[in-house]
């Protein structure tokens, strides 16, 4: 690293995790990270689990962490919106991951008027929950999606997520959402105070570059793009920016 690195943020699917198997190398670098003490927090745009929900997927598959080192969209999203407007109200689209942090934070859930309708990741979409949610952002509720990622992965393969699905509402509405997750710098920042970590000494790991690698860029932080997951060798030379490094997988980094 050209720099002296004394934190680490890292996306989870993709890097350290293909759907339900184990990255090769990812439960031993986590290990380390975990002997040497050193700060790290694992980013997600998946807003469907908890924390703890994530714990407990990773502990099957070797990779032990504790809740607080995990952090989501939905938590990002949550605390943004607390930020916003405390107290207020949403209609929410997602699963338990966005619906629990928004009531951690004080939130109502509400179909009547909500202030926010909040569109997350579910692997259920049903076009009556996406016609409440045009019918709510048309007659004034404010667009928030937790993330702009627009596929996902599946064991079946690319299956569409928020952002295909927000896309879809806006066709409908006019509306453009406010994306809370990666890339959005607000994510980041939100996840290098949640551990005290300054951008200078961390490094962002991710294998997306529309997300992960930008979205480190533009905090300032030195990026690591792994080829476990979604972008290729192929893709690198087709956006106007570049990763600090390319490896591998996460089993190739050397911290130092």
């Amino acid at each position: 690293m050209a720099r002296e690195i004394r934190s680490v943020l890292m996306d989870m699917d993709g890097v350290l995790v293909h759907e339900e198997n184990p990255i090769p190398g990812a439960p031993e670098f986590v290990q380390r990270l975990r002997e040497r003490g050193m700060p790290f927090l694992i980013l997600t745009n998946n807003s469907m689990y908890t924390p703890r929900d994530l714990v407990v997927r990773l502990r099957a598959i070797g990779i032990e962490v504790e809740p607080e080192r995990i952090f989501t969209s939905a938590l990002a999203t949550a605390r943004f919106l607390d930020d916003q407007r405390p107290g207020g109200t949403a209609h929410v689209v997602g699963e338990a991951g966005l619906t629990t942090a928004l009531h951690e934070i004080g939130y109502v859930l509400s179909e009547r008027s909500p202030d926010y309708v909040v569109l997350g990741e579910t692997r259920t979409y049903s076009f009556e929950a996406i016609t409440r949610a045009i019918r709510l952002i048309r007659a004034g509720a404010r667009f928030i999606a937790t993330n702009p990622d627009v596929t996902g992965p599946s064991t079946a393969g690319l299956l569409p997520a928020t952002g295909a699905v927000a896309a879809l509402i806006t066709a409908a509405t006019g509306v453009e959402p406010y994306f809370v997750g990666k890339p959005n710098p607000l994510m980041m920042r939100s996840a290098l105070r949640a551990i005290g970590a300054h951008s200078e000494s961390t490094i962002m790991i991710g294998d997306r570059m529309d997300t992960d690698i930008v979205a480190g860029l533009e905090a300032g932080m030195e990026t690591v793009l792994v080829l476990t997951g979604v972008t290729t060798v192929d893709d690198i030379e087709r956006f106007p920016y570049r990763p600090s490094r390319v490896v591998d997988s996460i089993a190739d980094i050397d911290l130092g």
